[in-house]
């Protein structure tokens, strides 16, 4: 099974803007891995919002 090139898209977009990383470094993260960034990310920065 493949993945989505749109949730792709969309986790690469949203690690590059909060962590500043670039697309190749994004796209060389196992897939579970960059899930994971994502999920930790997205808790850091509601966690702020309180």
């Amino acid at each position: 099974m493949t993945y989505a090139t749109d949730r792709l898209h969309e986790e690469v977009a949203y690690l590059g803007f909060h962590l500043g990383w670039g697309l190749g470094e994004l796209l060389d993260l196992e897939h579970a891995d960059r899930r994971r960034y994502v999920e930790r990310t997205a808790a850091l920065l509601n966690h702020e919002e309180r």
